[in-house]
């Protein structure tokens, strides 16, 4: 399969391109790096994204910025951070790859636990999370030409505890190898409208 994964040079992203890269042709877009530049802000350049790597049959999202703040401290404009990138940026890329995507292709997102166990400071990425979730349902009744998608949701990673262990206390952190396989289950299976929740029921 080619497989465009958007976000491949991040934490998790970095190493679910080594593994499908391993089996499969892997193109990496980013918004610094990467073999094509990407800014899921811009429905333009997610255009030019998709015409400068032709058809593809699956399309991986790892990508998507939201504002982390207490409630009361957070503006409009901070809202519309993740609104505008992890929410539209990864609807958009469904929206217009579409076009791009081979029949029987798939579209894979990302969002994490706080779409069922948000934390403090986490309300505007809590929220963008759940929308996703609920496009994904949607969505998937209407895609054409046996297109599937599915989303998955990791909770608090292995290689990011350094980073994020004081906003989870409690949390087991998830092994690198469980968010992959999160990843080849909807890439790899036959699902579709899935959220692949890689979390304990907290």
């Amino acid at each position: 399969m080619k497989i465009l994964i958007i976000g491949g040079n991040g934490t998790i992203g970095k190493t679910v391109s080594n593994h499908f890269s391993k089996k499969h042709d892997v193109l990496i877009a980013g918004r610094h790096s990467g073999e094509i530049t990407v800014d899921i802000t811009d429905s333009q350049s997610i255009e030019s994204m998709f015409k400068s790597a032709g058809k593809v049959d699956a399309v991986v999202c790892i990508a998507g910025d939201a504002k982390w703040a207490a409630f009361d401290t957070l503006s409009e404009e901070d809202f519309y951070i993740g609104l505008k990138s992890k929410l539209m940026g990864q609807v958009n890329l469904v929206r217009i790859g579409q076009d791009y995507l081979n029949a029987g292709g798939s579209f894979t997102l990302s969002t994490g636990i706080l779409a069922d166990h948000p934390v403090d400071f986490t309300t505007s990425a809590a929220m963008v999370n759940g929308g996703i979730h609920s496009f994904v349902k949607a969505v998937c009744l209407e895609l054409k030409n046996g297109a599937r998608i599915n989303v998955v949701s990791s909770g608090l990673v292995e290689d990011a505890v350094e980073k994020y262990e004081a906003y989870f206390p409690g949390h087991n952190p998830i092994p690198m190898k469980k968010v992959i396989n999160g990843y080849v289950k909807s890439v790899e299976g036959k699902s579709t409208g899935k959220i692949i929740r890689m979390y304990d029921n907290c």
